[in-house]
């Protein structure tokens, strides 16, 4: 009789354990999870896009020396602010200042020369009219008179040639800006065409250059049409300190012609540098605001798992997960734009997912008592 009572005893054990497992031959039923649950709501999108930049002066100009002499003059401090017209170097005026001397005496005696030939073709032309000079004098008066015209025009343009000199002996700034480390010291001898003085570059605006792929230009000619003030962060740079630099920019101008070897479009911002925070040749970080014209989906981060390159969300349905596949936007924070795969409204997991498969039952874990209440409520 106990035999038999144990029998029974085995038979309902294997039954109700059948049961839990699905029935013969099912597979066991997986566990619930538990797992943290929120509903997907839109919002305004608005992120940063960023692009590698490099600043570039606006107005960028090599001093190079036109004439050949000794540097007897230079007046300016390196890396000081300088003015349009401001003298900055000298080369040998006493050699220069003689030779438009001596340029401007030669100019003067063939006019001199050309005066008198003149006056004397005419003589010779009223002489011969009443038969008094030969034929062959008055073609001499003439010949006379047009070398007298080549040398002054000869004249003329030695005198210019000197003018030229003497102002290119002094070297002016061709615009307000910094002028940077003189490449040669007083007294340094310089040639012609071949020596390089020095740079100015402008401070204020400054620009700064960066590509984009041909595919957004269309949304650059937008932005370009865009009235912006100055209290517009449409346009911000991050500078190599990772500070953010406090003025936003505006488009300059597009370049007219796609790069054809990386399929890239040049772009040129404009920026104020009134405390000259933007040097030539720094690079930056173009932060290009950008917000979706419609609401979109904002998820967590924590909230996506992927799978060979691709992107899930697990949205809870009857108290099931259901993995769905999204396709992502940009990130923002530690939250990131879901453009497609969930809709407003539905639940999903942003919290729990190690244990979460396909098909999954889960539990709000929200919702569940802490671990120290549960095991009160077991000894009660």
């Amino acid at each position: 009789m106990k035999s038999l009572f144990n029998s029974g005893i085995l038979l309902i054990a294997s039954i109700l354990l059948i049961t839990a497992c699905g029935g013969p031959g099912q597979p066991p039923m997986p566990p619930t999870a538990a797992v943290y649950m929120d509903t997907a709501e839109v919002k305004d999108a608005v992120y940063y896009e960023s692009y590698p930049g490099n600043v570039i002066a606006v107005n960028q100009v090599q001093l190079n020396s036109e004439v050949s002499g000794f540097i007897t003059g230079i007046f300016f401090q390196e890396g000081q602010q300088v003015r349009k017209g401001q003298k900055l170097y000298e080369i040998e005026q006493a050699k220069f200042s003689a030779a438009y001397a001596s340029a401007e005496a030669a100019l003067r005696i063939a006019k001199s020369n050309q005066s008198k030939a003149s006056k004397d073709d005419e003589r010779y032309k009223q002489l011969g009219q009443k038969g008094m000079t030969t034929q062959q004098r008055l073609e001499y008066s003439e010949v006379d008179l047009e070398n007298a015209n080549s040398q002054v025009a000869s004249a003329q343009a030695n005198l210019l040639r000197a003018a030229t000199d003497l102002k290119h002996a002094t070297i002016y700034a061709p615009f307000d800006g910094t002028i940077g480390i003189s490449q040669v010291k007083l007294g340094a001898f310089v040639s012609a065409g071949q020596t390089r003085l020095n740079t100015v570059s402008s401070n204020d605006p400054m620009a700064v250059d960066f590509v984009v792929s041909e595919k957004e230009i269309g949304r650059f000619l937008e932005l370009e049409k865009r009235k912006l003030t100055k209290y517009d962060s449409l346009f911000t740079i991050v500078l190599p300190d990772r500070t953010n630099y406090p003025y936003p920019g505006k488009i300059s101008f597009l370049d007219r012609a796609v790069d054809p070897q990386t399929g890239t479009l040049k772009i040129r911002l404009s920026f104020p540098n009134p405390e000259r925070a933007l040097r030539d040749g720094m690079s930056s970080t173009i932060r290009v605001q950008n917000k979706h014209a419609n609401k979109v989906v904002v998820i967590p981060n924590k909230a996506v798992t992927e799978q060979m390159g691709e992107f899930f969300v697990y949205v809870i349905e009857k108290d099931t997960a259901h993995q769905h596949k999204v396709q992502l936007g940009p990130v923002i924070g530690k939250n990131i734009v879901v453009l497609d795969g969930l809709k407003e409204g539905e639940v999903y997991a942003f919290d729990g997912l190690q244990k979460l498969r396909d098909n999954v039952p889960v539990l709000d874990a929200s919702k569940m008592p802490p671990p120290d209440a549960a095991k009160d409520a077991h000894k009660k």
